[in-house]
Formats: C-alpha cells, sequence, structure tokens
C-alpha cells in the first residue's frame, strides 16, 4: 500500500515527476495569479496614452476585438490545464501535443519573453510614482535628456529586487502578496469605474469618430487601429499563469481552467469599463498629455478626481504593477523550473534545485530576478532599443502561445484529440466546439503575431533618430531568439535531455506491483468500499 500512497492524485506522476513543490495555492490564490499577471490596472494604465496618440477615442474598440481573440486561446488551455496541471503550463503542454524540438521552442520563446516582460512592467513604476509625488523622481527633474529613463531603471531595479526575495521565499509568501493585491487592485478598479461613471462629460458617440486619424495612410484608420490594438494585446495575456502553478494548486484539474476563464473575463469587464468612462470623463479630449508617456489615464484621473483622491488611486495602481510584476516572475521560475527538471537548460541541476524547507526554486527565482534587471541598462541611454525588446516580448509570447494551439488543431484534425480516457480532464470543449474553438484561436494568434511583428516605425522607431535597424528591431530580433534557440537545443541541449533523477517519480518493481495485486483482490474478495480502491486501481494499471 506504500505504492498507493505515494500516487499523486494531480497526475503528476503520470509524467514522470515526483511531487517537490508546495502544493497549497486555493481557488481565489490561483484566480489571482491569472488576474495579477494581465493586470489592468497596470496594462490598461502603462499604455492609455500609446493606444490613444495612436487611435483616438476609437482604440477603445481594440480592448473587445483582443478579448474576443485571447478567449478562444484561454479556452484551448483551459482544456489542457484540466487535464495537465503541471509547471512550466505552455511548455509541457507543448511536450504533449508535438515534438521534443517544438516543446522546447515554446518554453524557450515563453521564457525569454517573460524575463523582457518582467523588466518592462517594473519600468511603469516611473509613469506613475512621479505623478504621486514628485520626491520619486529621484534622479534629476524628469527634464534631462536622461532623468526619466534611468529613474525608471532605478525604481524598476527596486521592484524586481522585492519581487525576486518575495518568490524566492516560498509560494505561501508569494501568493498570500499576490491575493491581498489582486483584491485591492479588483476594489480599485471597480471604485475608479463608478468614479469615472459619476463624472462622464460627453456620451458614447466620440467612440466612432476617427477625427482625422489614418488620412492619407494606405489602409486609412484601420491600418492607424491595428498599430493602437498593441495597447490591448500588450494586456491581455498570461493567462496560463494559473496553469504554470499546476504542480502547487489543489484540485488543480478543476481549480486552474476556472481560474484561467475566471481572469480573463474579469480583466475584459473592469478593463474595458475603465477605457470607456475614463475616456467619456476625460475633461479635455484635445489636450496633448493624454497622449504622451508622463499624462495617460493617470493624467484624466488626477483631473477627475483631483489631486489627493486621484493620488490615492494612483498609489492602488503602483500596487498593481508591483503584484504583476510578482506573478509574472513567479511565472518565469516555473518556465525555468519546468524546463531545467528536463535537463533542458545549461545549469539544470542547479536551476531545478528545490529548497528543502521553502520547497520553492530559490536559484532560478534569482537567475530570473538577475536576468530580467540586465536588459534595464539598455533604457538608460537607448529607450528605443528596449521599447522594441518590450515590443518582442509580446510577439515571442503570442508565438510560443502558437507553438500550443497549432499542434492541438493537428491532433484534432488526425482524430487524436480529445483522448479517450478524457473523462478524467476537469475541463472539456467537446469535438464540434473544439475543433472550431481551436481553429479560431490559431487564425487569431497568427493574425496578431504578424500585426506585431510588422516593421512600423511608430511602434518600433516611434522617435528620431529614425534608423532603419530599428524599425526592423522585431524581425531581426525574433529571427536571432528562433535561431540561437534552435541552434542551443540541437547542439547542446536535444543530446542530453530527461528528467533529472532527483525529480524522477519512484518506478514501481515487480515486487510492489504483487504486493499491489494482492491488496487489490483481497478488498474484492471482502467487498471493501475504500475511496482508496479507484486510485488503487489506477496506480496498478
Amino acid at each position: 500500500m506504500s505504492e498507493l500512497k505515494q500516487h499523486d492524485s494531480s497526475g503528476l506522476q503520470d509524467f514522470g515527476y515526483t511531487q517537490s513543490l508546495d502544493r497549497s495555492i486555493g481557488k481565489f490564490a490561483s484566480f489571482a495569479a491569472g488576474v495579477s499577471y494581465i493586470s489592468i490596472l497596470t496594462s490598461v494604465f502603462q499604455l492609455f496614452y500609446f493606444g490613444y496618440a495612436t487611435g483616438g477615442t476609437e482604440y477603445f474598440w481594440s480592448w473587445p476585438m483582443v478579448f474576443v481573440g485571447q478567449l478562444f486561446v484561454a479556452l484551448v488551455f483551459a482544456e489542457l490545464a484540466g487535464r495537465y496541471p503541471v509547471a512550466g503550463a505552455v511548455y509541457n503542454w507543448a511536450k504533449q501535443l508535438s515534438s521534443k524540438t517544438s516543446s522546447w521552442m515554446a518554453g524557450w520563446l515563453l521564457l525569454i519573453s517573460s524575463m523582457v516582460t518582467i523588466g518592462a512592467v517594473a519600468l511603469s513604476l516611473q509613469i506613475t510614482m512621479p505623478q504621486i509625488w514628485s520626491g520619486f523622481q529621484i534622479i534629476g527633474d524628469g527634464t534631462g535628456p536622461y532623468d526619466f529613463a534611468v529613474n525608471g531603471v532605478l525604481l524598476a531595479t527596486i521592484l524586481i529586487t522585492f519581487t525576486t526575495l518575495v518568490n524566492a521565499f516560498g509560494v505561501k509568501l508569494t501568493a498570500a502578496i499576490n491575493s491581498i493585491g489582486v483584491f485591492v487592485e479588483l476594489v480599485t478598479a471597480v471604485v475608479l469605474i463608478i468614479a469615472l461613471a459619476w463624472n462622464i462629460v460627453r456620451g458614447p458617440e466620440v467612440l466612432v469618430n476617427t477625427r482625422g486619424l489614418g488620412n492619407g495612410q494606405p489602409l486609412g484608420y484601420f491600418g492607424v487601429f491595428l498599430i493602437a490594438s498593441m495597447a490591448s494585446a500588450y494586456a491581455m495575456y498570461g493567462f496560463d499563469t494559473a496553469g504554470s502553478l499546476g504542480e502547487e494548486t489543489k484540485n488543480p484539474k478543476k481549480t486552474a481552467p476556472k481560474a484561467i476563464l475566471r481572469a480573463v473575463n474579469a480583466s475584459f469587464i473592469l478593463g474595458g469599463l475603465l477605457l470607456l468612462f475614463g475616456i467619456l470623463a476625460a475633461p479635455n479630449l484635445n489636450d496633448p498629455k493624454l497622449g504622451e508617456p508622463d499624462g495617460g489615464l493617470q493624467y484624466i484621473i488626477l483631473q477627475v478626481l483631483g489631486g489627493p483622491f486621484g493620488k490615492i488611486f494612483l498609489v492602488c495602481v503602483v500596487i498593481a504593477i508591483t503584484v504583476c510584476a510578482l506573478a509574472i516572475q513567479a511565472a518565469t521560475i516555473r518556465m525555468m523550473f519546468a524546463m531545467a527538471r528536463d535537463n533542458n537548460l545549461p545549469f539544470s541541476r542547479h536551476l531545478a534545485k528545490v529548497h528543502p524547507v521553502r520547497k520553492t526554486p530559490t536559484t532560478a527565482a534569482i537567475t530570473t530576478g538577475i536576468t530580467a534587471i540586465i536588459p534595464l541598462l539598455i533604457n538608460i541611454t537607448q529607450p528605443a532599443i528596449f521599447t522594441i525588446l518590450s515590443s518582442i516580448g509580446i510577439v515571442l509570447i503570442y508565438m510560443s502561445y502558437l507553438l500550443v494551439t497549432v499542434p492541438m488543431l493537428r491532433n484534432r484534425i488526425l482524430k487524436k484529440w480529445p483522448l479517450p480516457d478524457d473523462g478524467e480532464a476537469g475541463f472539456k470543449l467537446g469535438k464540434k466546439w473544439g475543433f472550431i474553438i481551436n481553429l479560431l484561436a490559431v487564425i487569431w494568434g497568427a493574425a496578431m503575431t504578424i500585426n506585431l511583428i510588422w516593421p512600423r516605425q511608430e511602434i518600433y522607431n516611434s522617435t528620431p533618430p529614425f534608423q532603419w535597424y530599428l524599425q526592423w528591431g522585431g524581425v531581426i530580433f525574433v529571427a536571432f531568439v528562433v535561431i540561437a534557440g534552435l541552434l542551443l537545443y540541437r547542439l547542446r541541449i536535444r543530446h542530453r535531455t530527461g528528467v533529472l533523477e532527483e525529480h524522477s517519480a519512484p518506478t514501481t518493481s515487480d515486487q510492489d506491483i504483487a504486493e499491489l495485486e494482492e491488496a487489490y483482490q483481497l478488498d474484492a474478495v471482502q467487498g471493501s468500499n475504500d475511496p482508496d480502491d479507484d486510485e488503487l486501481e489506477r496506480a496498478l494499471i
């Protein structure tokens, strides 16, 4: 019976792994992980100025457009999370659906993009904190050529240091801080929506007025709208975090799928209402500050609600940014741990180490923190290049998602999905709707990847000096990451890949099997209704 007691009801042993992480995350904490990664108060406030400057008031419509597309992806991911609740979700899902090379690339792309995204999110403190109190502009007064950028790097470094320490301490502390932060974020979002709705000064007809934007462009306003939609595309991803924390979640096959879908839906509703009422409540839609980095939605809040009340809400935005960075780093750590556990990264044995007391991959936590800070140094003298890296981070995430949705669609076409034993899955789309949703998820992901990587000055070289290599930076860098990843895997990784011994699930010996069979037959003879019988039968199989 000892083998039975070691059996993990979440199915982790089916992947060849032994349970080494702390399974302590509940339903709200799982939901909070997805919400904090998306973090509407971070993403909406961080890039409102870009969307508004590029697409005007009609930029609002990119939010429901991106939601519908990402909902298709989230539904596919929910089905996978209901069957494969394993750390490094996208990587491990791809491993179940396609080749080792493809799954490794899915993990590699998401790992690189996530480490860049941690820094990009942390930099958004510079947009908010000096508007709360000028003392947060520690370097200069913000008007010098490098004041804004250098101060942003300083604030971001402090934040990443904090999130690294929290993540290294253990998932219980991470989940507790994250849950409190998400609760504050949700309450703040609701109160902000009510306050802005109370102060609206115009009707929704402004949402269908292009005001001449796009005139003279080859695609007209549609071309401008595609650029502005990047602000929404940047916001609505990362819902797979709930799946990536599956090994640390209670009853993950049912909890993780619900958390993924609830995170997407909650973010859409609250973020959409913030955008809507923010535009309708803005005192002057022609104010140039609405389209500037030190203005945007923060500027509207301060104007509408007044200094003291507005600044209180901006403090809550800072809390949201903090837990967003915390959640992104937590997901990045799990991806690094999952790949290292399979001996699929350099220094895998060190990166896969789990602290014996805290039950968390401490080395991976410290590594992600350091690698997230290093790219920030580029922002000091070349903020245009860091903007390119941030934009590319989104492209890489959409590409990694495609490396899951495309193989899954292929498996559906080949009648290899749903699996015959789909009764154990915690969430199912069914054959008919599953195929339609999966197909739409692939079409959406491919379309947005092309839109995001499209070499346009407005995204990749928005400020002088205008250089061809900056405008084509997205294509160049993505090609570099993909080629470098393939070479690394083919030349150094694939020959040694395999679950590290310390993380490998124990095998069942012939003697153990004989003992289990004897116990099972004895229970059958005695007519026992022991609830463990089902698990005993699974262990025998």
